[in-house]
């Protein structure tokens, strides 16, 4: 693949990430918003003291500026990254068309870079937990993304090796067999770390991480539809679409 094609390539998943970002803001809006607010709401009933002093940036605005900003920024960035990956990965993963390749690429990133890490350690609302643990929490949980990410490479590289000997369908067995063994090593190896207190609203939690998994799934489905039809019209030859329209367009003989 040329410089130009990932070039292009890189320019549409830009794209496809900033219209993946916008769907997936109006679900963080409707539905996390409001759990967010609910467990602001519980960590000033609880909080000791009373002044906590100026504050800075309203709810408000972080609600509807800073969550646009930081929504849409992260997508454009997530598009850019996944269609580097779209690039490479592309050829390497079977014999797939572009559409099929751009929504194999999302399911498999939506499970090895959100899923497997969130099932280990799910998302709990911001202003929630003891704020002395945030750097090992987030350690943590960037730790499960990086061997969630190489365990899901190493599954591709093992299945591809095994193919030839045990089929398609016994090697793909085989290889996903291998992830689910290794992802649960690494949750039985690695530490948990909860600090939710034990009065905040069950309800509340729950419906923050439902919301937090629907923008992921929002953001990577509308990623793979969206880059996928883009890439297609990079990737297919020019000529043979002219030559494929041109035929459709000559007339039928008497």
């Amino acid at each position: 693949m040329n410089s130009a094609t990932v070039r292009n390539l890189l320019v549409r998943g830009m794209l496809a990430g900033l219209a993946a970002g916008l769907l997936a803001l109006v679900v963080s809006y409707f539905l996390g918003e409001p759990s967010v607010d609910a467990a602001i709401a519980f960590e000033e009933a609880h909080a000791h003291g009373g002044d906590h002093g100026e504050e800075l940036v309203t709810r408000t605005m972080q609600s509807t500026a800073g969550l646009s900003t930081g929504v849409l920024v992260y997508g454009v960035a997530f598009g850019g990254i996944a269609a580097l990956a779209y690039c490479f990965a592309l050829g390497r993963i079977g014999r797939f068309g572009p559409r099929s390749s751009a929504l194999l690429l999302a399911v498999a990133g939506l499970v090895a870079v959100y899923v497997v890490p969130f099932l280990k350690y799910p998302a709990q609302p911001p202003a929630v937990g003891d704020p002395d643990t945030v750097g090992q929490r987030t350690a943590l949980y960037f730790l499960m993304v990086l061997l969630s990410v190489l365990l899901a490479v190493a599954t591709v590289i093992l299945g591809k090796r095994l193919a030839p000997r045990l089929g398609n369908w016994n090697a793909t067995i085989a290889a996903a067999a291998f992830f689910v063994l290794a992802v649960g090593l690494a949750y039985v190896f690695l530490p948990s770390h909860d600090s939710v207190p034990e009065q905040f609203p069950a309800d509340v939690l729950w419906e923050f991480r439902l919301a937090t998994l629907a923008v992921q799934v929002t953001l990577w489905t509308v990623f793979g539809l969206v880059f996928g039809v883009l890439a297609e019209r990079v990737l297919v030859p020019r000529a043979a679409a002219a030559a494929e329209q041109a035929g459709r367009a000559a007339p039928v003989p008497h």
